[in-house]
C-alpha cells in the first residue's frame, strides 16, 4: 500500500493525460458533448451495477449528496465538456493543456481564502515555474493560430476543474468511490443532454477508432483515473492535487509522440524539465 500510495500520483498523471489522446481518436466521429453523453451512460450503467453489487453504501445526508453532485457538475459536465468543445472546433490538445495547465495558480489562490490552506513561498515558486514549463512544452504549437472564440471553453474547463477541485475538498471530500461516481455523473449526464439537444445533431459514426476512444475514455479515465483524483483529494491538499495538472501536458506531449509520431523541441524538453522541477518544489513540506 505504501508503495501504492506513492505512486499514485504519477499513475494519474499518465491516466489524465490519456484523455487527450482519447479525444483525437473519438472526436472525428461524433460531437463532443454527444461522445460525452455516451461516456456519461455507460460510465453511470457500469458504476451503478458495479455499486449495487459490491453493496457500496449511499449518502444518507441530502446535503452531501448535493454537494457530491455539484462537485461531479464542475469536473465533468463543465470541465470535460469546455475540453472537448475547444478540441472539436480546432483548439490543438497542446493549448487546451497549457490553457487548463493554469489551474494550479487559480487553486493557490483559492486554497488560502476558501479552505484555509497555507501556500508557503516555496511552493509559490514551484507553481509558477511549473507554469512557466507547461509554456515552453507547448509554445512551438501556438503559431499563428486566430484563436478567437476557440479558447473560451478552453478556459471554461480551466475554471470549472478549479473550483470543482476547491469545492470538493471544502464540502465533501470523503464519500465512498462507487455510489460518489454515480452522484457525480448523473446530473453532469443530464446538463450534457440537455446542452447537446441544443446545440448537436447527436448523430454518431460508430468506428471502431470511436469505440476504442469510448471504451479507453469509460474504462481508463472515468473509472480508474477520476477515482484517483478522488483518493488524491481526499488524502491531500488542494494545491499539492493542483499541482500535478502542470505535468498533463508534457506527458501528453509524451504519449503523442509515442503514438502518432509528434516530434518534441528542444524548447519542449527544456519545458518538461521545469515542469518536474516545479511540481517537486510546489510539493507539500512533510511537516
Amino acid at each position: 500500500m505504501p508503495t501504492f500510495q506513492a505512486l499514485t500520483p504519477l499513475l494519474f498523471v499518465f491516466l489524465w493525460s490519456t484523455g487527450f489522446i482519447g479525444a483525437k481518436y473519438g472526436l472525428p466521429y461524433a460531437e463532443p458533448l454527444t461522445f460525452l453523453l455516451t461516456r456519461y451512460g455507460l460510465v453511470l450503467g457500469l458504476m451503478t451495477v458495479f455499486a449495487l453489487a459490491t453493496r457500496a453504501p449511499w449518502p444518507r445526508d441530502a446535503r452531501q449528496i448535493f454537494h457530491i453532485g455539484v462537485s461531479g457538475i464542475f469536473v465533468h459536465a463543465f470541465y470535460l465538456g469546455g475540453v472537448f468543445v475547444a478540441i472539436k472546433h480546432g483548439l490543438p490538445a497542446g493549448i487546451t493543456s497549457l490553457i487548463v495547465g493554469m489551474q494550479p495558480l487559480l487553486t493557490a489562490c483559492g486554497a488560502g481564502w476558501l479552505l484555509g490552506e497555507r501556500v508557503s513561498a516555496r511552493q509559490w515558486l514551484g507553481l509558477g515555474l511549473g507554469f512557466v514549463g507547461v509554456t515552453l512544452v507547448v509554445t512551438n504549437k501556438l503559431g499563428n493560430l486566430p484563436l478567437g472564440t476557440m479558447m473560451l471553453p478552453a478556459l471554461v474547463a480551466l475554471l470549472a476543474i478549479t473550483a470543482g477541485t476547491l469545492y470538493q475538498k471544502r464540502f465533501c471530500p470523503h464519500f465512498d468511490l462507487r455510489t460518489g461516481s454515480v452522484i457525480q455523473f448523473l446530473p453532469s449526464a443530464v446538463i450534457t443532454a440537455l446542452a447537446a439537444s441544443a446545440t448537436e445533431t447527436m448523430v454518431i459514426d460508430w468506428t471502431p477508432s470511436f469505440v476504442f476512444a469510448l471504451l479507453w475514455l469509460v474504462l481508463v479515465l472515468s473509472f480508474a483515473a477520476i477515482s484517483l483524483l478522488n483518493v488524491l483529494i481526499r488524502n491531500g491538499s488542494a494545491v499539492n492535487v493542483a499541482r500535478l495538472f502542470y505535468l498533463t501536458p508534457p506527458s501528453t506531449a509524451i504519449i503523442a509522440w509515442a503514438v502518432f509520431g509528434e516530434t518534441l523541441g528542444g524548447l519542449a524538453l527544456a519545458g518538461m524539465v521545469l515542469a518536474v522541477s516545479g511540481v517537486y518544489l510546489a510539493r507539500a513540506s512533510r511537516k
